[in-house]
């Protein structure tokens, strides 16, 4: 199929072997075992600060503040999907991650579509459903096919490694994994062989005129 596939992993937790890594390493076994590269990165001990809306970045095509985010940006571009992970803070992801997401997906010009996406939460107890939808929806402004699993893409867990026990969660990782390596050949060839979706001009609608 020519260049192999490539994957960039974000954790925001701010524990190196908490239980998103746990999930990113069920996914990263099934990546290594299917020849796709991947790279995994901790966003979430990162000083990493919020837009601030000056739209510089509509003429430099990158973020004002030249920190992690620009560096993503050309991993970002170069891979064919994107994994973004979180562990669940009152009932949403953690703050850190979401700053640099929202910095990523507006400060960058390129297309992302048909860049696979896919989101896994971790929690304790309650919220891994708000908080999957909430980080989905970077995928969905942007063309970017869902990867989906057998359930929703949680893990369950509180101190470190306690996700080890969920068999269940580790599962739906494992499968998350290899429908994300088979929707990325899948759209590798079909680029190859019938060609991508006719665009449209972009319509912009503001509700106030």
């Amino acid at each position: 199929m020519g260049e192999k596939l490539r994957v960039l992993l974000l954790n925001g937790s701010p524990r190196e072997n908490g239980n998103i890594a746990l999930a990113f390493h069920e996914m990263e076994q099934i990546f290594a075992q299917n020849d796709v590269e991947f790279e995994t990165i901790q966003l979430g001990r990162m000083d990493i600060r919020g837009c601030i809306a000056c739209e510089t970045c509509r003429i430099n095509h990158k973020c004002v503040f030249n920190d992690i985010v620009n560096e993503l940006a050309v991993k970002f571009e170069a891979a064919d999907g994107l994994v973004i992970g979180s562990p669940v803070y009152y009932g949403s992801a953690n703050g850190t991650l979401m700053s640099a997401l929202q910095r990523l997906f507006y400060s960058t010009s390129f297309d992302k579509s048909l860049k696979v996406g896919a989101s896994v939460v971790s929690a304790r107890r309650s919220g891994c459903t708000a908080t999957f939808d909430e980080l989905n929806k970077f995928f969905t402004l942007c063309n970017m096919p869902v990867a989906t699993s057998q359930y929703w893409n949680n893990i369950y867990g509180w101190e470190p490694g306690e996700g080890n026990v969920d068999d269940e969660g580790k599962q739906v990782m494992r499968v998350l994994a290899r429908n994300m390596v088979f929707l990325m050949k899948s759209i590798a060839y079909g680029k190859k062989e019938i060609g991508v979706p006719e665009t449209e001009e972009r319509v912009w609608t503001n509700f106030t005129r």
